[in-house]
């Protein structure tokens, strides 16, 4: 990912002079406004498409191209092929707006190079012919609706460049877009409005900017190796890593003083090392050495890979809602915009890693069964079985065909493999039933869902890539009390049904969606800016994609 240094002094003097001779807009973005559900007796008229009136515009409809939008075409059919971004008087304010937008796109990590706002405003002095002045104008529109695209939902279809992330963002449709530019009383807000409108998108766009002043004006210093560093060491390395951490904003760090590694300056590396998911320990060991050393160059690349992911998010993620970070290995419960619940999970190993996606918690399992996976059955168990039957009995995982139990020390298992394997694996309820004591079903073809585990020492650790896939989560029944809350009843009472060893099964009584996500870089609302480790390299292979969707100017 570039960050566009060079290009973006000569972009800032462009936008400097239209910025001078151009009226601002007022900050309230416009919604962008939904076409009403059409009813199947409805008949929908057909756009009208007119026949072009000037030479200008006879010029528009014969540029226009088989590859152009078809709402594109609609849109200056139903005008008459009549200019968009001109007049007989020159360009218009909007065509002024949209190419200055362009040019400040890198603000949105997105590259200026793709939209060409420096040719338009060349373009737009030297054009003479209604075949030149045709051609800018529908290019232009052209340029605009791939700026919009870029900016609402992302330069890259994130199912299509890898298939766990089913996100599938809208992109805008050309008519409706040039239709509501065409209608916005603000025109400066409208194409505010274009960019994800959530706050965890505004904070990261605006700490982005920030990290790229600090890389203006030299980046981070470096931290000479050495021997592990703990509190109450002496060292020569505590200047500069004092300076490291003021650097990146880390609170605490100007209040160091003395020769000796102790007080504010082991809580301010404490502070790093929760921004960064590492084991608070205030220790400096070869992982925490390593994070500090982290060129800001890559911060930067993680941030501009994270603003692309934001772009693939709605920005209203429901009213009540459970939101998992695999890449950092936490879950939260959000409801009317507040966090009320968090927890450490465990995910998916990287050979395993649990896809991304968006349901919808249907019901909560207490005292569940655990059907074992095929995969698992026949990788892990059956090879265990072959030299010992009885190998599962103690784990109380019984053994089914076609919904009948068979006593496993009645089967002759080195008669089957993989491909001829007719068996129903199922554990049945109890401490050490593999899902533990509760899971929380949001039914969906990865077969992913959140659940309790008796390997508890698994959450202690800073990473957390374990699994199968599924997620685990630590404090279970604290999360059945918030998520389960409206159904009238008092905390712990679900730790009595569990205590009870009778399968229950609850529903919701309101709808609760559950996102999981993968993010690696974000801005908390305190103002901690938060890094991850790229657990499942998705970070490289979004980055490739970008890099080819620049490069190739898709």
């Amino acid at each position: 990912m570039e960050s566009f240094s060079s290009f973006r002094f000569v972009l800032k003097v462009l936008i400097l002079v239209l910025a001078l001779s151009l009226p601002h807009g007022g900050q309230e973005a416009l919604a962008n406004a939904e076409a009403p559900a059409v009813e199947e007796t409805q008949i929908v008229p057909q756009p009208q498409v007119l026949d072009p009136q000037t030479p200008i515009a006879k010029a528009i409809q014969s540029a226009m191209s088989d590859d152009d939008e078809g709402g594109l075409f609609f849109y200056y059919g139903e005008r008459a092929f009549a200019p968009v971004w001109f007049t007989e008087n020159g360009l218009t304010e909007n065509a002024h707006l949209v190419i200055a937008a362009m040019a400040e796109a890198n603000d949105h990590a997105l590259n200026p190079n793709n939209y060409g706002p420096i040719e338009f405003i060349e373009r737009s002095e030297t054009a003479q012919t209604a075949d030149e002045w045709a051609a800018f104008d529908l290019d232009l529109s052209r340029q605009f609706l791939r700026y919009a695209t870029h900016l609402s939902s992302g330069r890259v279809q994130p199912n299509a460049i890898n298939k766990a992330l089913n996100l599938f963002p809208d992109k805008p449709d050309a008519k409706n877009l040039f239709e509501n530019a065409e209608k916005a009383v603000d025109f400066s807000a409208f194409l505010e409005g274009l960019a994800p409108q959530s706050d965890n998108y505004a904070r990261l766009k605006r700490r982005l900017a920030q990290y790229r002043e600090k890389a203006a004006s030299g980046g981070f210093t470096q931290i000479p190796d050495g021997e592990v560093l703990k509190p109450g060491m002496q060292d020569p390395r505590l200047e500069a890593l004092q300076q490291r951490l003021i650097e990146e904003d880390i609170p605490g760090a100007e209040n160091h003083t003395g020769d000796l590694y102790e007080g504010a300056l082991v809580e301010a590396v404490r502070t790093f090392q929760e921004y960064h998911g590492l084991d608070m320990d205030g220790v400096i060991g070869k992982s925490t050495l390593a994070n500090l050393n982290t060129p800001i160059q890559e911060k930067l690349i993680q941030m501009e890979l994270n603003m692309e992911r934001r772009r693939w998010m709605r920005d209203d993620l429901g009213e009540f809602y459970v939101f998992s970070n695999l890449a950092d290995q936490n879950l939260k419960v959000v409801r009317n915009g507040k966090t009320i619940h968090t927890a450490r999970v465990v995910v998916g190993k990287p050979y395993h890693a649990t896809p991304v996606f968006s349901d919808q918690l249907e019901y909560v399992e207490i005292n569940p069964f655990w059907n074992v996976p095929y995969s698992i059955a026949t990788k892990e168990y059956l090879p265990k079985l072959k030299q010992n039957p009885s190998a599962l009995t103690s784990k109380k995982i019984r053994i089914f065909r076609d919904g009948t139990e068979i006593a496993p020390t009645q089967i002759a298992w080195n008669g089957y493999s993989r491909g001829n394997f007719p068996f129903r694996l199922r554990q049945d309820p109890g401490d050490g039933n593999a899902l533990g004591r509760i899971k929380f079903m949001f039914p969906n073809r990865f077969n992913i869902y959140i659940h309790d585990t008796p390997s508890k020492s698994l959450f202690s650790r800073s990473e957390r890539a374990f699994s199968h896939g599924c997620i685990r989560v630590s404090n279970p029944f604290g999360l059945a009390d918030v998520l389960l809350v409206d159904s009238a009843v008092n905390p712990g009472h679900w730790e009595t049904v569990r205590d009870s060893e009778k399968r229950t099964v609850i529903k919701p009584k309101v709808p609760i969606e559950v996102h999981l996500t993968y993010l690696t870089a974000w801005m908390n609302k305190d103002g901690s800016t938060h890094f991850r480790k790229d657990i499942y390299e998705r970070d490289k292979v979004l980055l490739k994609a970008l890099r080819t969707a620049m490069t190739k100017n898709l």
